[in-house]
């Protein structure tokens, strides 16, 4: 028989796993569900979502909008720019259809193939992507873009693609994006030469656009002077039209939050890319000539995030966290309100309540500091002077001390 000792010891555990139900987090505080409606809420204005591949084999575009004819003004226009190596759309198909069904047009342009494309020619790859695409659908009566309400939407490396984006729209021919939504930025290399995507000039971002960038507490220092690396250099945005939002983890309950570089992916196996029809490659053409180097493939802990955001789970932070801020910011883009009027309004960091009443740690948000004024150049001389004056004379030492050096 078992001894006394051992069941004195035994009986408290077991009271308090029958207690707890007997499994992990029972009975705790649970984390608040998608809102019905507003902002980041489920109340949809399509119930299903038409899944399209636009483009040809190898270049290849997808196209999402809500079932149904479009509203006479069109569709407004989300880009989603996937973090470098997350090629699948699946790994965003929670936020997608949330766009989707809300009345976005919605394109996932696959500018890289891993282990083939370089990072240094990711840019042009997409901006020819979109153009292609936005073309394509130009005429299409069910998708009919609206290309004066266009937001761009960047995960990590696709951050600093949607700003090179930005910064080339007029040029490339793009429409000019109304709002650069950028989630956890990262993935920016110092040049052309370097393993990342290289800045270019964004100080030709148009000064109405936009600029919202969302990082999280957990590995926040890359996200973070990536962020404020992106605000500097749109340095023709007013300071006004950039706003920084810090995404706080928080294990009040169970599950927990946990504000991660892969937490704004959130994956859905009805947009797997295996479930639209590519586009087949022409016999008749041939390959494109290829020249492998290093920067193509992806390191181990780019690895190791990929499997994290194709791993990725939906929760309340993506739906109060990126989906109700990204709603509410491209509101205020395409009505030319500025950043003030999220930073003042209370429910943009509002990130609801737990069960038992509460509160979840709301956002923090933040404006960039304007840049610090250029100094001022020195007076120059007069252009009568055909000789530069001398230097004044060093003061004598001062009698009775040393003069200095000796």
């Amino acid at each position: 028989m078992p001894s006394l000792t051992r069941i004195c010891l035994a009986l408290p555990l077991a009271l308090a796993l029958a207690a707890l139900g007997g499994a992990p987090g029972a009975g705790a505080a649970t984390p608040p569900a998608q809102p019905k409606e507003g902002p980041g809420g489920q109340a949809y204005s399509a119930a299903a979502v038409v899944k399209r591949a636009l483009g040809r084999a190898g270049a290849v575009t997808l196209a999402y909008y809500g079932n149904g004819a479009a509203p006479a003004q069109g569709r407004p226009v989300a880009v989603m720019l996937h973090a470098w190596g997350a090629v699948n759309p699946q790994a965003y198909g929670a936020w997608i259809e949330h766009l989707a069904r809300s009345g976005y047009l919605v394109l996932f342009p696959r500018f890289q193939e891993v282990g083939r494309t370089r990072p240094v020619d990711a840019s042009g790859i997409t901006a020819a992507l979109v153009k292609d695409a936005l073309a394509e659908l130009a005429t299409d009566q069910d998708a009919k873009p609206d290309t004066g309400r266009v937001a761009l939407i960047g995960h990590l490396a696709g951050v600093p693609l949607a700003a090179n984006l930005a910064a080339h729209a007029k040029e490339t021919g793009l429409p000019v994006p109304r709002l650069i939504f950028g989630a956890m930025p990262g993935g920016i290399a110092r040049d052309d030469k370097a393993r990342g995507i290289a800045l270019h000039d964004l100080n030709s971002i148009d000064p109405a656009t936009l600029i919202v960038t969302v990082i999280g507490d957990r590995d926040a220092r890359a996200a973070d002077i990536a962020s404020r690396r992106v605000m500097r250099d749109a340095s023709a945005v007013p300071t006004d039209h950039k706003l920084m939002v810090r995404a706080l983890s928080d294990d009040h309950g169970f599950p927990a939050l946990s504000a991660t570089l892969a937490s704004p992916a959130g994956g859905n196996p009805a947009y797997d890319v295996a479930q639209v029809k590519l586009p087949a490659p022409d016999p008749k053409q041939k390959p494109a000539p290829f020249k492998w180097s290093a920067d193509m493939t992806l390191t181990g802990e780019q690895t190791v995030l990929v499997g994290q955001i194709n791993g990725a789970g939906t929760d309340s932070l993506d739906y109060l966290a990126y989906w109700k801020t990204f709603d509410l910011a491209a509101a205020a883009a395409f009505s030319g309100q500025s950043a003030t009027s999220l930073k003042s309004n209370p429910r943009f960091i509002d990130m609801e309540r737990w069960s038992d009443g509460w509160p979840v740690r709301r956002l923090a948000v933040e404006t960039p500091r304007p840049p610090a004024p250029a100094k001022p150049a020195a007076a120059a001389a007069p252009a009568a002077a055909s000789v530069a004056p001398a230097a004044p004379a060093k003061p004598a030492a001062k009698p009775g001390s040393p003069a200095r050096g000796q």
